[in-house]
């Protein structure tokens, strides 16, 4: 493997993308090695594997034994490219290298060049490994062979795993099919076309993408892409507009879903006006009135007590100023506790202030200290 070392890294460094967390690792790197998967040591866990045919320019449609979250939406199939790709969107078309895609090195392959390449996946329950091995370029065949991975894993992490990279990929030709070295997701838009009734077009709107460095993806490299928070993952008003990961998530009621408005899902939420909707949580409706009312009482009170006093002051000699003086708290009775009757664990309280006041009366009960 080292042979066909170009460049060499000596840094690594984690790269927030808001959707992902990206780490590149260098052919020095003792982690690179446990990128990269093994077929041969491993054959006897893998539960489905197919194949793709040696033509330019195919793609096959896999179905996953297990859910793969990405960019926060659940997948179950996904499309494999021969053109060094997975494609993961729902809508097939001409354009499967524009967006949604994880290409781990998406450029013009063509495998019917040499009877050596070969594109294979193999699927173990909780990951989906994609090998394109010994590929060649259509437009540029001495430069090859290509052997490189790509792994699904099922808690959404995604692998990129190179073997053997032959030359700069910054150097590939772009004439005749894009080079992309990352992810990508987008949403489909409906829009009437005012021309002809009951028809809409569809337009796919890229939302999102991340872009790999070229100049660090070379033989023995890998990249490691960890996913972050999304909107999506919050099932309650609650949860979702009191998150803080760095989207404005917002809930709408009509469709009982959080969301930023930009993700697959965004058609939906546009047609039910959540854009517009004002973001209030049925149960934390309560708590604010409560606050509010709470507030305005503690208000009205306070202000009671202050043009109370003031009255009294200003008319010492009134019946309500002589009411509040013959019930001032230097009349009240005062409350003296002491030890008695020989029970150290309970206290007596003798009531004085009041000549009517001659005898003793037993405090309720405590536990001492």
């Amino acid at each position: 493997c080292r042979h066909y070392v170009l460049f060499i890294h000596l840094f690594l460094q984690d790269v927030d993308h808001v959707y992902y967390m990206s780490k590149v690792y260098s052919p020095t790197d003792a982690l690179r090695a446990e990128l990269w998967v093994n077929f041969s040591e491993r054959q006897e866990t893998w539960r489905n594997h197919g194949s793709l045919p040696n033509l330019h320019r195919q793609a096959k449609r896999v179905r996953l034994s297990f859910e793969f979250p990405f960019y926060g939406h659940l997948l179950k199939e996904v499309t494999v490219a021969t053109g060094g790709f997975i494609y993961t969107g729902e809508v097939m078309h001409q354009l499967l290298t524009a967006t949604q895609y994880i290409a781990p090195l998406m450029a013009n392959f063509d495998p019917s060049l040499s009877q050596n390449s070969s594109v294979f996946y193999f699927d173990n329950g909780t990951a989906l490994v994609v090998q394109w091995s010994d590929i060649h370029l259509q437009d540029n065949s001495s430069l090859g062979p290509f052997t490189f991975q790509a792994t699904l894993h099922k808690e959404g992490r995604i692998v990129f795993a190179y073997k053997q990279i032959p030359v700069d990929i910054s150097l590939i030709s772009t004439d005749h099919h894009p080079v992309r070295v990352g992810l990508s997701d987008a949403f489909v838009v409906l829009h009437q076309i005012e021309q002809i009734p009951n028809v809409r077009r569809k337009t796919i709107y890229e939302y999102h993408k991340v872009d790999i460095l070229k100049s660090s993806i070379s033989s023995c490299t890998g990249v490691e892409f960890f996913p972050l928070p999304t909107c999506l993952q919050f099932s309650s008003c609650g949860l979702c507009v009191s998150s803080q990961i760095g989207f404005n998530c917002s809930w709408c009621s009509r469709l009982q879903r959080c969301s930023s408005g930009f993700d697959r899902n965004r058609q939906d939420w546009v047609d039910h006006g959540c854009l517009d909707e004002v973001c209030t949580c049925p149960d934390e409706v309560p708590d604010q009135v409560g606050l509010v009312v709470g507030v305005a009482v503690g208000t009205v009170v306070i202000t009671a007590a202050v043009l109370l006093s003031l009255y009294v002051y200003i008319h010492p000699t009134s019946g309500l100023s002589l009411f509040f003086i013959e019930r001032r708290p230097t009349r009240w009775p005062m409350l003296q506790f002491r030890r008695g009757s020989g029970r150290p664990s309970y206290a007596e309280v003798e009531l004085t202030g009041h000549s009517y006041h001659t005898g003793k009366v037993d405090a309720v009960s405590c536990p001492s200290a």
